[in-house]
């Protein structure tokens, strides 16, 4: 199946696109199945689409399941927000893509939209208390960060989406739906200059995890060293996929990723963005400079 391309003047009218089309796909899956998951990314362009959500509801002016702009808007109820990946820092941390994303949007639609606060996921945070995740409990005694609670953070975010997985149902190309997960209906990816996704960096063992949902990351190159990331098996699992990528900065890694996917010589270790992909449509949202044009 081949990818689709979105191309954008810049950011700012990818981001407002990818807005509109995200209440349309909550909107979708919580009429034809009783509710909707979607997996945020952070960055730039990833918080950029949560705002740019915000101001459409603010355009619409409005809660609950009515137009936003004209646009259609998704019980908020029925909504389920997850991430692809997080910094193992602090609760409140300005640099978690939870922190970001609760700014951009999140706040709003609990205080205003009728989100209830326990459907969103976010993944643990680092401090010397324990975190309760789906009644798992996260943290020990001892200096905060360590490998063994970094660990259990992971382990406790994939008894999370354990948790909310439904039961087994046909999927649109008729493959079993994952039992350890909830159905994704989009999951949002940025591409970093190195091709990496999520925090499955190349040359990491992460893009190369099997058998588990959530990996914790020790070793990252880019700051800080320590996060928890989805894995390839869970991100393949999303009905759609949507790489959302701005900035020239990401021109190179986008041509070597979009190059391998379309040759077949697609390669995990070296180009994680490669190697995964969306259930029922992949679909590339760039911008001019990130399209290298």
């Amino acid at each position: 199946m081949s990818d689709e391309t979105r191309m954008f003047a810049d950011r700012q009218a990818l981001c407002r696109q990818a807005a509109a089309e995200l209440l349309e796909v909550l909107a979708a899956a919580v009429r034809d199945r009783g509710e909707a998951s979607a997996v945020l990314t952070g960055g730039g362009t990833g918080t950029g689409i949560l705002a740019a959500v915000a101001d459409l509801l603010d355009a619409g002016g409005g809660g609950g399941d009515g137009p936003a702009g004209g646009l259609p808007v998704p019980d908020w109820s029925r909504v389920h927000l997850w991430w692809g990946d997080e910094r193992f820092l602090p609760a409140g941390d300005p640099e978690r893509n939870e922190v970001q994303a609760r700014a951009a949007l999140l706040d709003l639609l609990v205080d205003c939209h009728g989100l209830p606060a326990e459907n969103i996921h976010p993944m643990p945070a680092d401090g010397p208390a324990a975190v309760s995740v789906a009644g798992s409990a996260v943290g020990t005694a001892g200096p905060p960060a360590t490998p063994p609670r970094l660990g259990a953070a992971a382990d406790a975010y994939a008894a999370e989406l354990l948790a909310r997985a439904q039961a087994p149902r046909p999927a649109p190309d008729g493959a079993p739906v994952d039992a350890r997960l909830p159905v994704f209906d989009v999951v949002m990816l940025g591409v970093g200059p190195d091709a990496h996704v999520a925090s499955l960096f190349p040359g990491l063992p992460g893009p190369l995890a099997e058998g588990v949902t959530v990996v914790p990351v020790t070793d990252s190159p880019k700051p800080p060293a320590r996060r928890l990331s989805l894995t390839v098996e869970a991100l393949n699992t999303a009905e759609r996929l949507w790489f959302v990528v701005a900035g020239a900065d990401k021109a190179e890694a986008v041509a070597a990723v979009r190059h391998a996917r379309d040759h077949g010589t697609t390669d995990a270790a070296r180009w994680p963005a490669s190697v995964v992909s969306g259930r029922a449509v992949t679909t590339w949202w760039l911008d001019e400079a990130a399209a290298g044009n």
